[in-house]
């Protein structure tokens, strides 16, 4: 079984239960994962996830085009890792760049949903199973999530 029938049956066969929403984390690109998904599971639309370095970019050019091209609403760009804060100094350094996805999204016509930074919180709570939003949650750094997800609430609530 090829992992695209894997996530297509683990889409379509699970009682998923109530839910308010159903969030698929896919890899970047326009391969087999994405286009099944597409073809054959009803989406209310699609964000999509680029640090901002040039050859991020690259990736989340082509998968916000594969999804207008299959009618998929992209609600927004979501820019990862945009800013690293030194935890002795407080110094910001960009280290990916400063704003890559935001202008893209500029030039594709489509909404920045939020910032999430690069920081060892997200990373360490991460690791031990307990997100930053759950451990944290009134940390700066899950307020950038809890940002992001408030956005695209409201997008899906929004009248196409």
């Amino acid at each position: 079984e090829t992992l695209p029938v894997s996530c297509l049956v683990l889409t379509l066969q699970v009682e998923w239960g109530p839910v308010d929403y159903l969030v698929v984390d896919m890899p970047p690109g326009t391969g087999d994962v994405q286009l099944s998904i597409t073809q054959n599971v009803p989406i209310a639309g699609a964000v999509i996830v680029s640090t901002p370095q040039d050859i991020a970019l690259l990736d989340a050019r082509r998968g916000a085009e594969m999804f207008r091209k299959v009618h998929v609403p992209v609600l927004g760009f979501v820019q990862n890792m945009s800013v690293f804060q030194c935890p002795n100094c407080q110094h910001q350094s960009h280290i990916f760049g400063t704003d890559g996805a935001r202008e893209l999204a500029r030039s594709l016509g489509v909404e920045v949903l939020g910032d999430i930074p690069l920081h060892m919180s997200i990373r360490e709570t991460s690791d031990t199973g307990q997100p930053v939003v759950v451990s944290s949650p009134g940390s700066p750094e899950a307020g950038a999530y809890l940002r992001v997800a408030a956005e695209v609430v409201r997008r899906l609530a929004a009248p196409s």
